[in-house]
């Protein structure tokens, strides 16, 4: 019954390709809901009315287990201009279980980890519904970036300058969304307290992480970066 349904949605030839990959037909249901789901969020995200959403999803290798997720940074916010790629990966389970879902590119916020990507939010835990869709999951995710929970972190070190110094996190967070996630250019001062590092043979990365987590002090995170 479901053939005829996911047809109006894909391909015919993409149709055919999944159905004859899987002998199990609830399973191949799911996919191919998947996959048309893929499609629509593609489709919908080329319309005007979701253009300024400026999200997609696309498939990794053919693999309709592992997907390519991207948002972009919202208005308004440190990540505005930024482009953010995530890993999707879907479980047997789903639509009934969440997608696991992190962040690629690196990213200085309080409810996603600076070094793992690993994100903190409810509807990827406890709160999801299997009405929810992968464009949810996208659209929560620019919500979380515009709207951040530090009391709720999964960055520590973050969330505790996002609430002891909001201003030096702006800035920080402005700076990783220039490095990692192609954004404007941002602050000089702390640009040229990396490059100042990175002439000494530090790493460049490392030095990024050794001055943010350390309030930009160069001094505590010259030592931080020698004890590494």
């Amino acid at each position: 019954w479901w053939y005829p349904l996911i047809t109006t949605l894909c391909e015919p030839k993409a149709v055919l390709k999944i159905s004859q990959s899987f002998t199990n037909s609830s399973l191949a249901f799911i996919l191919l809901c998947l996959f048309s789901g893929v499609l629509l969020i593609e489709r919908k995200c080329t319309s005007p009315k979701t253009s300024k959403n400026q999200i997609k999803v696309d498939l990794v290798d053919e693999n309709f287990t592992e997907l390519r997720g991207e948002i972009a940074g919202p208005p308004d916010t440190p990540y505005e201009g930024g482009r953010y790629q995530l890993e999707i990966k879907i479980p047997e389970t789903y639509p009934f279980n969440p997608p696991k879902v992190r962040f690629i590119t690196k990213i200085w916020h309080p409810n996603i980890s600076s070094v793992t990507g690993a994100i903190c939010l409810d509807i990827l835990k406890d709160q999801w519904a299997a009405a929810m869709t992968l464009r949810t999951v996208l659209l929560s995710l620019q919500a979380l970036l515009a709207a951040a929970e530090p009391d709720d972190p999964q960055d520590a070190v973050v969330a505790n300058q996002y609430k002891q110094n909001p201003e030096m996190f702006k800035q920080t967070a402005r700076l990783w969304a220039h490095v990692y996630a192609g954004a404007p250019v941002s602050s000089p001062e702390y640009t040229k307290k990396i490059e100042n590092l990175c002439a000494m043979g530090f790493d460049r990365n490392a030095v990024i992480v050794a001055l943010s987590s350390k309030s930009w002090d160069v001094e505590t995170a010259t030592e931080l970066l020698l004890s590494n």
